[in-house]
């Protein structure tokens, strides 16, 4: 049996509670053994809460706790490198939350930083772990849906709950930033890893938010292959946590739809208490999410973290998955501002080949390239054809004899 991991918990507000929840779940072996906030008492409350056995306010006694071999990092975005550099400096195994940098320069930083120092690193990007989608990329993966010609993430809310995300410079933007980190790392899984994201189209406003950053967005990413990934974030969405995606291909398509309606619908006149994150009411017709942690994919991405730390492998996500995602944002950022597509500008690429080009063979009729058949009303056939030479398009309708 592999040894037990103890690890330093940087950060105690939403994103380190679900982390410390997960990590005492399901694994169970792994614990959190310390815990930094920058205010002591925040650090002392959350350690008594789940039973962490140490607390404190100073970032270097945490990182270089000598019991400690895994620092997760749940700091908000301008917080990253400092982290990261004394993590790497420490030897300790690192684990970020998402988005990686504020920008593809800060994450390439990180990532330099993490491969110079030789220690395990691993992007905590929980959406790509939930049960769905694993579900649908395992699909999608053995081939079920042929090439994947396009896929779409969608995630929308009334906005975070801390002040820090609300602050353009410490965040590094607003819903693009948040919400587009989640959506284009989901893209990138169903695409296939090795297909070059090549340029980006976005539109991005404030619409009803009194602050300098995007609270809406919409892009679209073209990926080598010639497929489209799409992106839908928002902040000013009403009636909780909107989380969907849909995967096309030459031979199929899945929906998925991860939090806002579950199947678990309920309907009270009392005061019920908590429902579930960024839900916006507590009465009438509420959607609880049964297991929080689970539907949002933690346990799941912890277990293949610390899977991988103990095996000698690489993770699914990793800071260069991290990096590749800020990438592609800091070309959103920009298309936003010149209304344009934008090239996604990657000095680090390391697929090994260009990935190949969307291709489906036609079948043929009498020559000409059978473009789809429906069967219709009457047992009857109706074939669209087209001829390969000059591109007319005809119809012929056969009768179905049965």
């Amino acid at each position: 049996m592999q040894k037990a991991h103890q690890v330093a918990m940087l950060g105690t507000g939403l994103i380190g509670m679900f982390y410390t929840m997960s990590l005492h779940g399901q694994r169970g072996r792994d614990r959190v053994a310390v815990v930094y906030s920058r205010q002591q008492e925040r650090a002392e409350a959350f350690a008594k809460t789940w039973d962490v056995p140490k607390a404190t306010d100073s970032l270097a006694a945490a990182v270089q706790d000598p019991e400690i071999d895994t620092v997760v990092i749940g700091l908000p975005n301008f917080r990253h490198i400092e982290a990261i550099e004394m993590a790497a400096a420490a030897g300790k195994a690192i684990l970020c939350t998402k988005p990686l940098g504020r920008t593809a320069a800060e994450a390439r930083h990180m990532l330099d930083v993490v491969e110079k120092a030789g220690v395990f690193h691993g992007y905590l990007e929980d959406l790509a772990y939930t049960p769905k989608t694993l579900k649908a990329l395992a699909s999608v993966q053995a081939g079920a849906l042929g090439d994947v010609t396009w896929a779409r993430s969608r995630e929308t809310h009334p906005g975070p709950h801390s002040a820090w995300f609300w602050d353009k410079e410490q965040a590094g933007g607003g819903a693009i930033i948040d919400l587009g980190c989640h959506c284009v790392e989901i893209i990138r899984n169903y695409m296939g890893k090795n297909n070059r994201p090549v340029e980006a189209m976005c539109w991005a406003d404030t619409l009803v938010h009194p602050i300098p950053a995007e609270d809406n967005a919409i892009a679209l990413i073209r990926f080598e292959s010639g497929a489209i990934g799409q992106f839908e974030v928002s902040w000013t969405f009403r009636g909780g946590m909107d989380l969907r995606d849909e995967v096309a291909g030459t031979a199929g398509t899945i929906w998925t739809n991860h939090f806002l309606r579950t199947g678990f619908e309920m309907f009270t006149a009392a005061s019920g208490g908590y429902v579930a994150e960024k839900a916006e009411s507590e009465t009438g017709w509420l959607f609880p999410v049964g297991d929080e942690v689970h539907e949002l994919g933690y346990p799941h991405m912890f277990t293949d973290m610390f899977e991988a730390m103990d095996s000698g492998r690489q993770p699914m996500e990793t800071f260069y998955d991290g990096y590749i995602v800020n990438a592609v944002l800091d070309a959103c950022f920009k298309s936003a501002k010149t209304r344009k597509w934008e090239p996604i500008n990657l000095a680090d690429w390391r697929a090994p080949e260009p990935a190949k080009r969307i291709t489906v063979a036609p079948r043929l009729v009498d020559g000409m390239a059978v473009v789809k058949e429906e069967r219709m009303h009457g047992n009857r056939l109706k074939v669209m054809l087209c001829d390969r030479e000059s591109g007319h398009i005809t119809e012929r309708i056969i009768e179905i004899d049965e």
